[in-house]
């Protein structure tokens, strides 16, 4: 265990990355860069998170907004319920917690978009909670070091060497060294999170429902429409509708 985490501390030290999100601790802003990194991958998100944080420096002025004003800045991250969802949650922080996030993981995955690894990361890299989270390159570190031919590996048994391996008082930054490590070897070996369980591909995106759903919102972006200018399914609108990300009125659709 010893010799695993002085790889890993090694190679930090010569090779950490930089991100804005890594130069705060305010919950929020982690928040925000943790729901943005979902899906998308980190030298992407850095305009987003600079720009979005302009606009949204804090929990109530998100809080405020609507999922119109939302939109231009989220456009182009994909999965825009992601959007709307980091505002639902602002608006409960501002109702039940004084405009705060809570430092306790079972209280934040109560929040609207926050999972298990959201809240553990939030924690971790907000209050340094000794704690620890699993994301995929922080998964493909382990299955490399620990589970050399094991195969349908469940993170259960990843958690518990990760565990073992938590620094009490630097966990914050012992994450982002096991992540940027996890981000070197994807460029170095062939993908060990193959061999997870929860191991899945993700689907194409040219032709599919989330492409035409990304198309019917960018063009909204642009004013009102009936549904014969937008071209598109109802039962598509509707549930754009049902979700919170366009409302209906005077016989044509907009963003909500």
């Amino acid at each position: 265990m010893k010799s695993f985490q002085k790889i890993v501390w090694d190679f930090y030290k010569k090779n950490k990355r930089s991100f804005p999100w890594r130069e705060t601790q305010d919950p929020y802003k982690i928040l925000v860069s943790e729901v943005m990194l979902q899906q998308t991958q980190a030298d992407r998100v850095v305009r987003y998170y600079e720009r979005w944080l302009k606009r949204f420096p804090d929990i109530a002025s998100l809080a405020k907004a609507s999922f119109s004003e939302i939109y231009p800045l989220w456009q182009g991250l994909g999965y825009n319920r992601r959007g709307l969802a980091l505002k639902k949650a602002a608006e409960k922080a501002v109702a039940e917690y004084g405009g705060k996030l809570p430092k306790n993981v079972a209280k934040l995955e109560e929040f609207p978009g926050v999972g298990p690894y959201t809240a553990r990361a939030v924690s971790i890299f907000s209050f340094n909670a000794p704690i620890v989270c699993i994301e995929t390159n922080i998964r493909r570190v382990f299955i490399y070091h620990f589970f050399k031919d094991k195969k349908n590996i469940e993170d259960e048994e990843i958690l518990t060497i990760a565990e073992k391996c938590v620094d009490a008082k630097n966990n914050r930054e012992w994450h982002w060294a096991l992540m940027d490590y996890g981000a070197y070897l994807k460029t170095q070996i062939p993908n060990p999170n193959r061999r997870a369980k929860n191991y899945s591909i993700q689907s194409k995106f040219e032709g599919s429902l989330r492409q035409i759903r990304g198309r019917i919102l960018k063009n909204l972006a642009t004013g009102p429409k009936t549904v014969y200018q937008l071209k598109a399914k109802k039962i598509i609108l509707q549930a754009l509708e049902k979700e919170g990300l366009v409302t209906y009125k005077n016989k044509k659709y907009c963003l909500a």
